[in-house]
């Protein structure tokens, strides 16, 4: 069978896609978007109506191959990844992601796996190499496999609430003041981060703390974490939220990495482990009766973290960490690209003072560091911001993580120090790349963290990214204007 009849035909399917009807009936859904991710990360499809259900479960639908790149033009005006020509991929929705939209509860919401085209000369109904959340699914599960292991994650995205005029422009301004951990400043966005709250527990995320943070507009609000696939949808699932809730109350929200200078711009820290066993159970996260399905409100807990120190020193992970610590390490540079994924995420670097890390090396709770052992069993990774793709940014690290196993690979010692005060003190430590030129360079000599982006993928991934950079490279900005226009004679 192709990739495509074994996805539809694997066993336990047809029992969710009953599932999914009966979900169907008893909300009273008329209307579903089926939705795959982009290269961007951007949330992508087709709605169709729910009377079509089970025969779009079991065919699927098309979509030109362009639309995991978003349909743009490069700078020369070629298609980015696919011409005209190409085939039309077929969208296979995931029944276990399907739950109700809570803003307009006659429309449901489902994930979908992308395929080759039935009728493609080569490699008919294969994967699509360039479907990143399938790439991610694949990985996840092909490093169980291998190491008996789950990567599970937890994201602090921060994004930026902000005004607009009223032709829907933005007034260059957050809504409140960048006070950090502000209590006043945070009830003044009340109305939105509760409704944000509300609709995410209809949605599946198990809310479990917010702030205010230090630039205008910016809050945090996290959620508990869960296996690295999962927790890449409920990513995708708030950004579509903060986007309805900005709708509804005339704001803007903004996970542009830095709208700003002189404040803090916006990190999406990843905190990762490494779990054996462990058992899955629903949530109802206070709904009386599920809008979705079981699986929307699911989540893993227990088992044993390999990541918990196992010697007398409580701060030094076990060996399973410490390998994959320096996994990461050693493709630091690379993963860069995927984690500081466009042009502006480079403001966030050279707008120093701001805790942004641009150094690799690591240490605990040291904040200097692009990765530190944020808490026993757990390390955070810091050198990504909240407008990477997780899908990429999960399958690089599941790479990372298996060559520091595989090849038991030991790290340098934990950094303590200011890494500024130790390189004074004459530490010769690596700057991360600071530019996206220069990341999607280390990322094209890294075949390991490229094999994350496996054939068609990395030829998106490059070309959508090295086009956005050479545009930049081109662009005359106010910048240009401000510092040249009366400069002579």
């Amino acid at each position: 069978m192709t990739d495509l009849e074994k996805h539809v035909n694997q066993p336990g399917r047809a029992k969710l896609v009953k599932n999914v009807r009966e979900k169907i009936n008893e909300l009273g859904i008329t209307y579903i978007y089926f939705q795959f991710i982009s290269v961007t990360g951007r949330v992508v499809g087709k709605g169709i109506p729910a009377d079509h259900w089970e025969r779009t479960a079991e065919k699927g639908f098309q979509l030109v191959y362009g639309a995991t790149a978003n349909l743009f033009l490069d700078r020369h005006n070629n298609y980015i990844g696919y011409g005209p020509e190409a085939m039309e991929l077929v969208g296979i929705p995931d029944p276990e992601t399907f739950v109700q939209l809570p803003w307009d509860k006659r429309v449901g919401r489902v994930f979908c796996t992308c395929f080759r085209n039935r009728e493609e000369r080569k490699n008919p109904g294969g994967h699509l190499t360039s479907d990143c959340r399938g790439n991610l699914r694949i990985f996840s599960d092909e490093f169980k496999d291998k190491h008996g292991l789950e990567l599970r994650v937890g994201t602090e995205p921060e994004m930026m609430w902000l005004t607009k005029n009223d032709d829907g422009s933005p007034t260059g301004k957050g809504f409140s003041k960048p006070f950090c951990y502000h209590i006043d400043q945070f009830e003044s966005l009340r109305p939105v981060f509760m409704k944000v709250i509300e609709y995410s527990k209809a949605m599946g995320l198990d809310m479990i703390q917010g702030d205010h943070e230090d630039a205008p507009g910016q809050l945090e609000l996290n959620w508990t974490y869960d296996n690295v696939l999962r927790n890449a949808d409920r990513l995708s699932t708030y950004r579509q939220i903060c986007a309805q809730v900005a709708r509804e109350n005339g704001l803007i929200a903004c996970f542009m990495t830095k709208p700003f200078m002189g404040v803090s711009a916006s990190g999406c820290h990843t905190n990762m482990s490494l779990w054996k066993g462990g058992k899955t159970s629903v949530n109802k996260l206070g709904n009386k009766k599920l809008p979705g399905v079981d699986e929307v409100f699911s989540y893993v807990s227990g088992g044993t973290n390999t990541f918990m120190p196992d010697t007398k020193d409580p701060q030094l992970p076990g060996k399973i960490g410490l390998q994959s610590i320096a996994g990461i390490m050693k493709h630091l540079p690379a993963l860069t690209a995927l984690g500081s994924s466009t042009v502006n995420s480079y403001r966030r670097l050279w707008d120093q003072g701001f805790w942004a890390p641009v150094y690799a090396d690591w240490g605990y709770q040291n904040r200097t560091c692009g990765l530190r052992v944020s808490a026993p069993g757990r390390f955070e990774y810091r050198s990504v911001d909240s407008m990477h793709n997780p899908y990429l940014l999960g399958a690089a690290l599941l790479k990372a993580c298996d060559e520091g196993i595989s090849k038991k690979m030991k790290p340098s010692a934990p950094e303590s120090r200011n890494i500024y005060e130790a390189q004074k003190a004459g530490k010769d430590v690596k700057k991360l790349p600071l530019s996206l030129g220069e990341a999607l360079e280390r990322l094209s000599e890294d075949e390991v963290i490229k094999s994350a982006l496996p054939d068609e993928m990395y030829k998106v991934f490059h070309w959508y990214k090295n086009d956005e950079w050479e545009k930049f490279l081109g662009a005359t900005t106010q910048w240009d204007l401000d510092t040249y226009l009366d400069c002579l004679p």
